[in-house]
């Protein structure tokens, strides 16, 4: 029996071992969600769990009276706040700008629930146990748990089942292992057993609402955040997946930011493929990083001497979503369905690092690199991988976002590019729902003035393009002075990472 009564109490902070880190990686995946900028977000969250997990521990040392019952109350009270965390964040996210104090507070209260418990199953738990095996056990049960909770977030509960739905079903956890402990111990709560049999029934019914309604919740929520219709969403084990309609159109956006949208996504995707294939003498062997949306691929497919095209995208979500959402397949063109096409789902630094092949032309089409691991595929070492992958008449162009809104940003694009041992031509242009837009090309052999002279010289009538044509070429090479000094911009490494921090102090406001 005591036996039985120390396994049980080890469950329960077993469970909050898996639950508790869990919620904290949750709160840290919506910080970067919501207010951006990835590593501040883990490491704050994490840092304010850990500083309210010593409070918690403190504060719990007042408890004199009425341990087994605390405990309980504050297992409870734990799976509410694990379960609904995500929902509170998203229902109030649309209406307030103060959504960091949210998810920090929310933090703050899982941390100091976990920290305060703790000491008390510890007390619970001397009578079963001596010392020595009593503070080590307890510790070791919760510290497993973490590592299960954390392994469980990253390769099922994320990718699988969503922030959500991920949040309640580990809530539910750490309320059953709760009721389980009570079961075992009731014995020892004759006075309080009616009250934690009335919460624990209360609790169900709102866990079970709250499970129920979730899913609505959270649509309504982040439709205020979209002015069109949302038709297709997903949350991948890499990225928030947002698909929204007008009209005939739609408008694929990627944790919120936009990435493109098929009335205008032309403006964008022909100057990025048609100078690049001008200025490349073949084109048998196609790279593309990134573009999981298809539209590259669309542009490529206008040149017949075209052999194969690789792309290579990390999340199989874009990718799925290129080949089968019929909104962007429409617009695509259905061109991740071509033969010539070879859809690769793997990391493009860790591709470019292992690959045997060369190439007559790299398209690198990724998000904006605001945070660290997007970063390393606009660095120095990237770049010089790309140069070995490429044939000695090979191009490169690499989406470098705005020369006039992220201008720190474009220009060590430029620069690094440049080190890596690139000629590179800026290029832009005007995309109607994205802004003033940029990309760099890179040649292994011709100068900059020698580009534009080519581009000026190509014949682009035979492509049927929407906009782009030979006059378009005067436009898009030609830049005024940086809105900003550039001259001190540095270089992008990944032992020393720069363009996310150029891109987090853009000049977006002026937009």
């Amino acid at each position: 029996m005591i036996k039985t009564k120390s396994f049980w109490l080890k469950t329960a902070i077993f469970a909050t071992g898996i639950s508790g880190l869990t919620s904290e990686f949750i709160l840290s995946t919506l910080g970067s969600y919501f207010i951006g900028n990835a590593i501040v977000q883990w490491t704050v969250v994490l840092s304010i769990m850990l500083f309210a997990m010593g409070i918690g521990s403190r504060i719990s040392r007042l408890v004199t009276k009425h341990i087994l019952l605390t405990f309980l109350t504050i297992e409870f009270l734990l799976s509410i706040l694990i379960s609904f965390s995500p929902l509170f964040v998203y229902a109030i996210a649309a209406k307030t700008e103060f959504i960091s104090i949210i998810i920090y507070t929310l933090a703050l209260l899982v941390g100091f629930c976990i920290g305060f418990e703790i000491p008390l199953a510890t007390r619970l738990n001397q009578q079963y146990e001596p010392l020595n095996k009593n503070i080590s056990n307890i510790m070791s049960w919760d510290y497993i748990g973490s590592l299960i909770g954390g392994l469980l977030f990253a390769f099922w509960g994320l990718p699988e089942l969503g922030i959500t739905n991920t949040a309640f079903v580990f809530g539910t956890l750490n309320f059953i292992a709760a009721g389980l402990l009570f079961w075992n111990y009731k014995s020892e709560l004759i006075t309080e057993k009616k009250w934690v049999i009335s919460s624990i029934v209360v609790l169900i019914f709102i866990l079970s609402v709250g499970f129920t309604v979730s899913d609505d919740i959270v649509l309504h929520s982040e439709q205020s955040r979209y002015k069109d219709k949302i038709v297709y969403q997903e949350q991948s084990k890499y990225q928030q997946i947002t698909v929204t309609q007008w009209k005939e159109h739609y408008w694929l956006y990627i944790n919120g930011n936009q990435q493109l949208s098929t009335f205008d996504e032309f403006l964008y995707h022909e100057p990025m493929v048609h100078p690049i294939m001008a200025l490349t003498p073949e084109h048998k062997n196609i790279l593309i990083i990134g573009g999981g949306d298809g539209f590259n691929v669309k542009e490529l497919l206008k040149y017949d001497d075209v052999n194969t095209i690789t792309l290579v995208d990390l999340d199989p979500a874009m990718t799925r979503l290129g080949k089968e959402f019929q909104g962007i397949v429409k617009y695509n063109e259905a061109a991740l369905h071509d033969p010539k096409v070879t859809i690769i789902n793997d990391d493009g630094f860790t591709f470019l690092e292992t690959n045997q092949i060369f190439y007559d032309v790299i398209i690198i089409d990724l998000p904006d690199a605001k945070t660290i691991d997007i970063n390393k595929l606009y660095s120095l070492e990237f770049y010089h991988l790309a140069y070995q992958a490429l044939r000695p008449n090979g191009h490169i162009i690499t989406q470098a976002g705005s020369p006039y809104y992220a201008t720190k940003a474009f220009y060590c694009i430029d620069k690094t590019m440049k080190a890596a041992g690139f000629s590179c031509l800026p290029l832009h242009n005007q995309v109607l729902t994205l802004g003033e837009w940029g990309w760099i090309l890179g040649s292994k052999k011709n100068t900059k003035a020698q580009m534009i002279k080519r581009l000026k010289q190509a014949s682009y009538k035979h492509l049927n393009n929407k906009w782009f044509n030979k006059e378009a070429i005067n436009l898009i090479t030609s830049f005024g002075k940086p809105l900003v000094d550039t001259s001190l911009v540095e270089i992008n490494t990944i032992n020393s990472p720069m363009l996310y921090k150029y891109y987090l102090d853009g000049n977006w406001d002026m937009y």
